[in-house]
């Protein structure tokens, strides 16, 4: 029988890649029936310990005492037989595969027939839609993931997590794609679980949801652990000061961008699906950061990627510098100096087996070609590493594969990618979505800087108060409408809120 109060304890484990310490003798207690947070900045190494824990990663030194007893998992799935689930920060479900199929991928229910054995569809349907009923979520077991939105996709990670019957679930991010009303399910589901025991660690950068949650928050600050603490002790400015190892009271760097001439135009700009946005119509000035607020389903992202070509458009016009322009591509948007950094780093930003100078070069690469047809290699290591210095991306080198750097370090390698073709209009979709406080701050400055340079900033978020302190205006929509402009230094919370429900509610 065992007699450890702890479920697991991750004594001393240590991991190194090349010319990086990820880990430093990390070591903290999950005890059982409980919700035990892990917070730090990007690249704390929060991800990296729990890869090491579900055996993805091989720990270099150190040991997992999981119920009493040494354990060494060489692959994922000796974890989950041993009882431990895991939520992925990046979402990569098999788009062309139903919902169930996604569910239960690898374990699917099978009859037999004589020597035959079949996946049993219909017992795979009735699971899924009791397990879905029994988690509150309104999901068809049938359809096709890929006509699924981001937060649905989320869902079924949760759903999946919750049928291993798991003793351990670990949770990266599993909010980052939630609608509120999502996020409340889950805190209720989290709590279920908790109440029958299982153990819960859960990664999050948004401290409000953490102090909501939590039972004990373990911190973590470049590969080590600085404590762990009763999450009824801590503040948010308690954790920031742990996370980043300095008081960071003001969240918002200081704004002393000065806008200037209209430098775009959107006129009644419809798109050509019949659900989505309409009749949109905005300006946007040099050196001017506008704000894309609303709820899921707005269709704001819909709206900047058929601006850049993305999208097709029934009507409307968009007029640059004046004079009209036709964008029915990327590659017409970028010829008229827009640049998007898309919402979806994974799926739709950066390639995982490449490199971060090839990813970082990728949107520009024809800059780098010369007569002969031939990539001039040096220019384009200067710039990378030009870049790396300038947005402060946390890597060995610009060799290192980007799959292997946190996600603010990817996103700051996306941003670094478009900069790269010199954009007077970037647009930004969720631009610190996923990412910790610190490399927000450090992204934050870096759009108030190209403000200053003159460029005109479209910045879609979901955050309410990165909108307020970011912001000169902010554009809010709903159910494809724009509902309102607000003042970035006078709108509030509520202001946002009420223009963003403006056509629930009539």
């Amino acid at each position: 029988m065992n007699s450890d109060p702890c479920v697991l304890r991750i004594k001393d484990i240590s991991k190194t890649f090349p010319g990086e310490i990820a880990l430093d003798k990390v070591s903290i207690d999950i005890r059982p029936g409980s919700v035990h947070a892990l917070m730090g900045e990007n690249g704390a190494g929060k991800s990296t310990l729990m890869k090491c824990l579900f055996g993805i990663y091989d720990p270099d030194s150190g040991e997992l005492i999981l119920d009493g007893k040494p354990v060494r998992f060489e692959n994922s799935r000796q974890a989950l037989d041993a009882g431990i689930s895991m939520i992925h920060q990046e979402l990569l479900p098999i788009p062309m595969r139903s919902v169930m199929e996604n569910l239960w991928l690898g374990r699917f229910p099978k009859y037999s027939v004589g020597p035959f054995k079949f996946v049993d569809h219909k017992k795979m349907y009735q699971d899924s839609a009791a397990l879905f009923k029994d988690l509150n979520m309104d999901i068809d077991p049938d359809v096709w993931v890929r006509e699924l939105s981001a937060s649905k996709i989320q869902s079924i990670e949760i759903a999946k997590a919750v049928s291993n019957k798991a003793k351990i679930i670990i949770m990266d991010e599993p909010t980052s794609s939630l609608t509120e009303h999502e996020v409340s399910q889950l805190f209720e589901i989290i709590r279920r679980l908790r109440d029958e025991g299982v153990a819960i660690i859960y990664i999050s950068h948004k401290m409000e949801e953490i102090l909501a949650i939590s039972d004990n928050v373990s911190i973590m600050r470049d590969g080590k652990l600085v404590g762990t603490y009763p999450a009824k002790e801590l503040t948010t400015d308690r954790i920031i000061k742990y996370m980043v190892g300095r008081d960071l009271s003001n969240r918002f760097p200081p704004k002393d961008n000065v806008r200037g001439e209209t430098i775009m135009e959107v006129r009644k700009l419809t798109s050509a699906n019949p659900r989505s946005f309409r009749d949109v119509s905005f300006i946007l000035s040099r050196g001017e950061i506008l704000g894309i607020g609303g709820l899921v389903g707005a269709q704001r992202t819909e709206l900047v990627e058929s601006i850049f070509g993305l999208r097709p458009l029934e009507s409307g016009q968009i007029f640059i510098n004046s004079k009209e322009a036709v964008m029915k591509t990327p590659s017409q948007a970028k010829a008229k100096k827009l640049a998007l950094v898309t919402e979806e780093r994974r799926a739709t930003g950066i390639i995982p087996m490449r490199s971060v100078k090839d990813n970082m070069l990728l949107a520009n690469i024809r800059h780098y070609v010369g007569p002969l047809g031939l990539i001039s290699e040096q220019q384009g290591e200067r710039d990378s590493v030009e870049k790396i210095k300038a947005l402060k991306v946390k890597t060995p080198s610009n060799k290192t594969l980007i799959r292997d750097l946190s996600g603010g370090n990817q996103q700051k390698v996306l941003l670094a990618r478009w900069l790269l073709t010199e954009p007077d209009i970037l647009i930004m979709d969720e631009p610190t979505r996923g990412i910790d406080v610190g490399t927000k701050y450090e992204i934050y400055s870096i759009i108030i800087e190209l403000a200053k340079q003159g460029k005109g900033i479209i910045m879609i978020s979901s955050e309410m108060p990165e909108l307020l302190g970011i912001s000169d205006r902010i554009m809010v929509m709903c159910e494809g409408r724009v509902t309102g402009f607000l003042d970035g230094k006078s709108a509030t919370q509520e202001d946002i809120m009420r223009l963003a429900a403006k056509f629930i509610d009539d």
